[in-house]
């Protein structure tokens, strides 16, 4: 690396280990395509490669998040501790959905 690359903020950072442990950076498991967890009416909590067409929210590789415990919502999100249960594609209408939260494009999975 040279210093153009770190004065115009092209750090790129590897794996490293230390102590034996190893570390990737934070991007690695941010939101980098389609997938959500999906907050929909009545209580219902998705998760799934979100599609937005004519009026229409569907999930492919969708997941059901049936239950978590003992943590808040966002705290699930991250660390995807929660009962979830693989289910067919669901499709809704965008008028159920009440909130959506990005997540990485294996989440659940």
């Amino acid at each position: 690396m040279n210093k153009e690359e770190i004065i115009q903020g092209d750090l790129k950072m590897q794996n490293v280990t230390i102590n034996g442990v190893e570390y990737a950076p934070v991007s690695a498991r941010l939101p980098t395509g389609t997938r959500a967890v999906v907050v929909v009416d009545r209580g219902w909590i998705f998760a799934g490669d979100v599609t937005r067409e004519n009026g229409r929210i569907r999930l492919s590789r969708a997941v059901h998040v049936f239950s978590w415990d003992s943590i808040g919502f966002a705290k699930m999100v991250e660390t995807e501790q929660a009962d979830l249960r693989p289910i067919a594609d669901v499709d809704m209408p965008e008028g159920a959905e009440i909130f959506c939260v990005p997540v990485h494009a294996g989440w659940g999975l």
